[in-house]
């Protein structure tokens, strides 16, 4: 064999006897472990990949190649302190590569190893809402759900029937992750279930339930409490916000808790005259906050942002995980009471906005946290909130299935309408030619109720409330 000084020609003379391969820039199908779109700021889409391989694959992109890039590698994050005991909880341990591509606005194709992945829809008519997912596995409240029975843990069949649906976008509410300790020894429901907070258990919570409805549709994110820093934060920043990977903000040191906590809102929008707007309320209590308090601070400057964004489009929905003007069951000897909206943002709310909390281009909000279907409307002018927490995590139970006249959500917010259930689904948007319109579905897809919405009231059949006629 000759002798070829200069790499780059004995690169080319051995690729010419067969005897040397260029590295692959894609990988084996098998290694993909999860495929999804997620839409950022101003509707972006992001194609994202999950792989156990090292390198990322490539997408072709209306017959064009183009390579992914890595968002974060492999890792074994140091134990941090968590919301469980130090004895409790462990390493976050993420074995695979994270890729990312911002696809091009006007992409008519885009395929991963040959299989397509879904692309915005310009005008969405079917919108599927689901949160508050996890299988709960919770020592602190000797909380463990049977995660391996498909009946108490639901999620999976949630998933599948909104898929069956043809969704054109799916948005989930927050609360991805609830698989937070080990199940205890003896306990067959929820034995071999991973736990912590590294990628087994994001897959078990949530990537291998989805794998039909990610395929279905992009999706919208709103962090929930259960995506904290000091709860599966690490799995927020790596897998499921839709921005560039930022080291310090991603969760894996607490002494950078004070930026990993917060992310800015932003808006993606629905149609030409309707924009979503995403608030991060993850790290919110629910208390009242003085406005000396540092999170007041932080949670003032996020709220004008939002009242920004809103008012660039005719209309808007909020979005947040935990609900402002929604109502949470409150259970005691005498029956069923509520806990009125999240005190900590009204606190906000009532300095920026005194009157209304939400400029007048809201027409609804957006939330779960509360593990039911729940949409509750006013009889001042206030946006309507719909809550979609039932998605698999236990529901609520007993739930508040009835509100005398008078209840309040917010200070001097007497509630409208409401109407409750707390059987496992999810939440559907549909549009017909000039109006949206909302239904509550069971696990198996099936309509519950049915909701309108007109100048920020909401009213749906059944209506629970003892004023319905009102």
């Amino acid at each position: 064999m000759p002798r070829l000084r200069n790499p780059r020609f004995f690169t080319l003379f051995m690729l010419m006897l067969g005897l040397y391969a260029l590295p692959a820039s894609s990988v084996e199908a098998s290694d993909i472990k999860a495929r999804y779109v997620v839409l950022g700021p101003e509707g972006q889409a992001v194609a994202r990949v999950i792989t156990s391989a090292a390198h990322c694959p490539d997408l072709t992109i209306d017959q064009q190649t183009r390579a992914m890039q890595r968002r974060v590698g492999p890792e074994t994050v140091p134990q941090r302190p968590t919301r469980s005991k130090p004895e409790d909880t462990k390493p976050s341990d993420f074995p695979v590569t994270v890729c990312d591509l911002p696809l091009p606005p006007a992409s008519q194709s885009v395929l991963l190893e040959g299989k397509a992945l879904p692309l915005p829809v310009k005008n969405p008519t079917r919108v599927i809402v689901v949160g508050d997912t996890g299988c709960r596995m919770k020592l602190s409240e000797n909380a463990f759900q049977p995660c391996n029975d498909p009946d108490q843990w639901p999620y999976k069949s949630v998933a599948d029937a909104a898929a069956q649906l043809k969704p054109d976008l799916v948005i989930h509410v927050g609360d991805i992750h609830y698989r937070e300790n080990a199940c205890p020894q003896g306990q067959a429901s929820c034995q071999g279930s991973p736990w912590g907070y590294g990628y087994d258990t994001f897959e078990a919570d949530f990537f291998a339930p989805s794998a039909a409805l990610l395929a279905a549709a992009p999706w919208v994110f709103v962090r929930g409490n259960h995506e904290s820093c000091e709860r599966a934060g690490q799995g927020w920043w790596r897998f499921f916000d839709p921005r560039p990977f930022v080291k310090g903000q991603d969760c894996d040191r607490p002494e950078n808790d004070k930026i990993g906590e917060f992310s800015a809102p932003y808006a993606v929008p629905l149609d030409a005259d309707t924009r979503l707007i995403i608030f991060d309320s993850s790290f919110v209590g629910t208390r009242r906050l003085k406005q000396d308090d540092p999170v007041y601070t932080v949670y003032a400057a996020q709220m004008r942002e939002a009242d920004r964004l809103a008012a660039q489009s005719p209309k808007s929905y909020f979005l947040n995980h935990h609900p402002i003007l929604g109502l949470a069951p409150k259970p005691s000897a005498h029956g069923v009471s509520f806990y009125p909206g999240n005190a900590a943002l009204q606190s906000v709310l009532e300095e920026i906005r005194p009157a209304l909390l939400f400029p007048a281009q809201v027409q609804a909000l957006l939330a779960g946290h509360v593990h039911v279907f729940q949409m509750t409307s006013f009889d001042h002018d206030h946006p309507t909130q719909f809550i979609s927490g039932n998605g698999g995590s236990w529901v609520e139970d007993p739930n508040l299935t009835t509100l005398s006249a008078g209840s309040e959500a917010a200070p001097n917010l007497p509630v409208r309408h409401f109407t409750t259930t707390n059987q496992y689904g999810f939440m559907t948007m549909m549009r017909g030619k000039n109006e949206w319109w909302y239904e509550a579905r069971n696990r198996q897809g099936e309509i519950l109720a049915r909701c309108d919405l007109e100048d920020r009231l909401g009213r749906c059949t059944p209506d629970l409330l003892n004023n319905a006629s009102k």
